[in-house]
């Protein structure tokens, strides 16, 4: 299948490329273990002028370097000490953009990611947030830094169609802190199997 390309990333608008990411396959070789999920769900974040974005205001850290790198850079950290969250790092290097993906359908590899799930992909919560999704597949901040060109982690585009007219959008998730910015409707999602009936509609909360 084929890679996502550069060009893809290092668009300026990381809200439209939250948006193009659904429908595009996440995957991963860890170890010689092959997953993959179609992305279903996103968040983007604007940067230094989102008060939501590790990197408002221009703070820097450690942790933070990969979202300064060119796009098509995976960003990952760590949540409540536990959760590994995965982001695609997005637009040119120094402007720190990037998309968290929040949620997946799983398509490859489901075996090994039902062992490191410990539960079965039927399951409704089995990639149903960004850190059950990180763990399925086997991403942790190790790959934190590490190119979607390469062979560790990488996201293709399967030519799976995804209607506009068919994508959730709302205001992000547990960032209240972010005051106004909270407010943006900057969470897209989409259901892969939806019945014909699909209505667009905003995102519960």
């Amino acid at each position: 299948m084929k890679k996502i390309p550069l060009e893809f990333y290092v668009r300026e608008d990381v809200v439209e490329v939250s948006r193009d990411l659904l429908g595009k396959v996440l995957c991963t070789n860890i170890d010689g273990q092959v997953t993959n999920a179609i992305i279903t769900e996103t968040e983007a974040y604007a940067g230094v002028e989102d008060k939501a974005s590790h990197a408002y205001g221009g703070k820097r850290t450690k942790r933070t370097e990969p979202i300064y790198a060119q796009g098509g850079t995976a960003y990952i950290y760590l949540c409540y000490g536990i959760h590994h969250l995965f982001n695609v790092v997005t637009n040119e290097a120094e402007i720190p953009h990037a998309v968290l993906i929040r949620a997946g359908k799983p398509i490859g590899g489901i075996d090994v990611m039902e062992r490191r799930r410990n539960k079965q992909a039927t399951d409704s919560s089995f990639l149903n947030g960004p850190g059950s999704l990180g763990q399925a597949l086997g991403i942790t901040t190790s790959l934190s830094g590490a190119s979607l060109l390469e062979d560790k982690i990488w996201i293709e585009d399967r030519k799976i169609s995804v209607s506009p007219g068919k994508i959730l959008s709302g205001p992000r998730v547990g960032i209240d802190y972010a005051e106004k910015d909270a407010k943006r409707p900057y969470r897209f999602r989409v259901e892969i199997d939806e019945i014909p009936s699909f209505v667009p509609r905003a995102l519960p909360a």
